[in-house]
């Protein structure tokens, strides 16, 4: 079969069904589909949160291509045991992990600069059986600082009944403040080996819980279990420093830039530095710094993905993390559902309305885009300008589906909807009463442009009570059609017997020819006579012959509108 002729005949299917689809939903079907995405909106909100994903995306956007970025704190310092180092002490004592005494011997010196903390990222949760004496060192080394900070490991809560922890004996470990604690339950947690680190009580978990796309965006305050509230490793730090501790359980973290923005320092050139009699670094370089001590080495397994890059050092989303609590600038992210539904619902059906009443298609696109323009202005604002993250990823994302539905059904049904005088024509019987108003805008004394041409067009159509055809005519087509460039027909078509009706239709035409200077002068620059009209009545018979007919009206007024011209002239 002929291509062309398959193609024309999709087409003309296509045209049948959208005949079809207007004749069984009309304009209502625009609130019929408001009521199907106010069902999903509900139901999203509350069950499906099938839009989290999309807010989850749309986040990491803003976030990576944010204006104002919080720079980080000078004060933090991140020590590396990156590659490199693994590579220089490799040698002398051989692959990782090292000896304990090494740190240990790290630890005595750099505590010699008086830093504010000292933070392990690192879990020493087994003792070193072949080197007992190195671990003595380091726990020696450990007892000797009030400012060492160590993480604990929370493990999967399945396990908790084989643990004989209880959440009481956890140094930093506290009731829940709106929960009764169970003081038989016991958790699963990996602590640290060292009397010394369990001693000093300066512990947290430094667990990083990725979303369900794998995306660590969030960090814990604090872990509930059982009625007790085991604290993050940023909370504890941020507990001894007398910081305020975020009021919610975990927080969006605002993120201070892509990986490597933190101050690093190798440990390998610190390590040498600080053991050597001939020291070539500032000796106070950690003087009332945060030294967190953890890798970037690959090999070593450290990397998450998040918001700004899919590899992110584990230890600079903890350095992340107790920057925002030290300057109380974590994002917070108000679930806010009610809100959200709302401003979802309010976007459906204000789209539907405007669809529903017809209320012209320039406008409705208008009104809807800056209506979108406007909800991403204010969830992009909310994370440059403030520390409340507002998402209306969601409501924007459902309106946007709803407003494509809506419009691909207006396209495919704007013929069959328009009123249309001439199929109105055809569907009746009998002797009929036309009349057909052309009115030709002035295009010299006016630029006309298509979309002017359209607005005019569509107040037209409001203006009177009466139904009634408008068309324009744009002149796009070459040949005799130019001729009617920026031209407007209105038709009306009333039984030939109904005299009633041709008298609302003498009082319609009188209602557009007055309305139409106020219509000019809304969208033309020059509307003072810029439009002239003849109005053309006749007589037509309906069904198969109407088309025929109109024909014949439309030469009928073009010809009388010239003889009428040229007698002024």
């Amino acid at each position: 079969m002929n291509r062309k002729l398959i193609i024309g005949r999709l087409l003309k299917a296509r045209e049948h069904l959208a005949e079809k689809l207007a004749q069984l939903w009309k304009h209502s079907f625009y609130l019929y589909l408001a009521a199907l995405f106010s069902v999903f909106a509900a139901l999203d909100a509350t069950v499906l949160h099938a839009t989290s994903e999309m807010r989850q995306a749309a986040f990491d956007t803003m976030v990576r291509h944010r204006i104002i970025v919080p720079q980080p704190d000078p004060d933090i310092v991140i020590v590396d045991i990156n590659e490199a180092s693994l590579a220089a002490l490799a040698q002398e004592y051989g692959r990782w992990p090292w000896p304990r005494q090494v740190l240990g011997e790290f630890l005595e010196q750099l505590e010699k600069q008086q830093p504010k903390a000292v933070v392990f990222d690192i879990l020493f949760s087994d003792a070193d059986v072949y080197n007992p004496d190195s671990d003595a060192y380091f726990d020696n080394a450990i007892a000797a600082t009030n400012n060492t900070y160590f993480p604990m490991l929370r493990l999967d809560p399945s396990s908790d009944h084989l643990s004989q922890i209880k959440p009481a004996m956890i140094p930093g470990v506290a009731p829940h403040p709106n929960m009764q604690p169970d003081d038989k339950a016991t958790v699963a947690v990996v602590l640290p080996h060292f009397q010394s680190a369990l001693d000093g009580g300066r512990l947290g978990l430094h667990n990083i819980y990725p979303d369900s796309d794998g995306v660590a965006r969030r960090y814990s305050v604090y872990r509930e279990a059982y009625g007790w509230a085991l604290p993050s490793l940023p909370t504890r730090i941020a507990r001894e420093q007398g910081w305020i501790e975020p009021d919610a359980q975990q927080v969006l973290l605002n993120w201070r830039g892509s990986p490597f923005t933190y101050r690093y320092v190798s440990f390998s050139d610190l390590y040498a530095d600080l053991t050597s009699k001939d020291k070539k670094r500032p000796q106070d370089e950690f003087r009332d710094k945060i030294v967190i001590i953890g890798s970037t080495a690959p090999s070593l397994f450290d990397i998450k993905a998040t918001p700004m890059d899919r590899m992110f050092p584990g230890v600079e989303i903890l350095a992340t993390a107790i920057d925002n609590f030290k300057h109380g600038d974590a994002l917070r992210y108000p679930e806010g559902r009610g809100w959200y539904l709302l401003i979802t619902l309010t976007i459906v059906w204000l789209t539907a309305w405007g669809f529903y009443r017809d209320a012209g298609r320039d406008k409705i696109d208008r009104v809807f885009g800056l209506s979108q323009f406007i909800l991403i202005g204010i969830t992009y604002a909310s994370i440059n300008l403030t520390n409340v993250y507002i998402n209306l990823t969601g409501p924007v994302t459902i309106g946007l589906a709803f407003f494509t539905l809506a419009r691909l059904y207006a396209m495919a049904t704007d013929k069959a909807l328009a009123q249309n005088m001439v199929r109105t024509a055809t569907a009746s019987r009998g002797e009929l009463q036309a009349t057909l108003l052309l009115i030709r805008l002035d295009s010299e004394l006016n630029m006309i442009r298509a979309g002017a041409l359209e607005k005019i067009r569509h107040e037209l159509e409001k203006a009177g009570t009466v139904a009634k055809s408008v068309e324009a005519l744009i002149g796009d087509q070459k040949g005799l059609w130019d001729l009617f460039e920026h031209t407007l027909a209105i038709s009306w078509v009333a039984a030939a017997d109904d005299l009633d009706a041709q008298e609302a239709i003498r009082r319609d035409t009188e209602a557009v020819l007055a309305a139409l200077p106020i219509i000019l002068q809304r969208h033309l620059a020059q509307p003072d006579n810029a439009a002239s009209h003849y109005i053309h009545n006749g007589r037509l018979d309906g069904g198969a012959a109407a088309a025929a007919g109109w024909r014949i009206m439309f030469a009928e007024a073009l010809l009388e509108w010239d003889q009428q011209e040229n007698k002024h002239m």
